[in-house]
């Protein structure tokens, strides 16, 4: 990306193959799964500053940084940045509930963003779905990290 001007040319589709396929919760997916998987979902630019989702809002969307750099937010306090390979709104798809962060680009940000329906097919996947879960026990021994100190 060259600063200033926004974001790079869009990736081929080999290149987000390429870029999936290296993301920790897609790692070991075939090809043919990854092509599929990039078939169900849509590519969206944001620009910086953008709300990409708002805490307390409900949540259908599952987004992957393609590029782009962008703020986690709970009550409107800094929780930490998300960068290319990163991934939020699994917690909504998973339980339905509403947003419980705020993302904000800080950056133009490209994702590759799934609504609930077209990611179900990926949680018959035990590989996926533990993933999915370990990424969100992370996430909460972190915030429990963050709200101890």
């Amino acid at each position: 990306m060259i600063e200033g001007e926004g974001l790079a040319k869009v990736p081929t589709e080999k290149e987000l193959i390429d870029q999936l396929g290296s993301v920790y919760l897609f790692e070991g997916l075939s090809e043919k799964d990854l092509k599929a998987l990039i078939g169900r979902a849509s590519e969206v630019e944001h620009s910086a500053g953008h709300k990409i989702v708002t805490e307390g809002r409900g949540g259908v969307g599952f987004h992957l940084i393609l590029e782009g750099h962008a703020q986690v937010l709970v009550h409107e306090q800094s929780r930490g940045w998300l960068g290319p390979g990163d991934y939020f709104g699994e917690m909504s798809l998973i339980d339905g509930q509403p947003r419980s962060a705020t993302v904000r680009s800080d950056t133009p940000v490209r994702t590759l963003s799934m609504t609930s329906w077209d990611f179900q097919p990926l949680l018959d996947d035990p590989v996926i779905t533990k993933k999915l879960l370990l990424g969100v026990c992370k996430r909460l021994r972190s915030a429990e990290g963050v709200s101890q100190s």
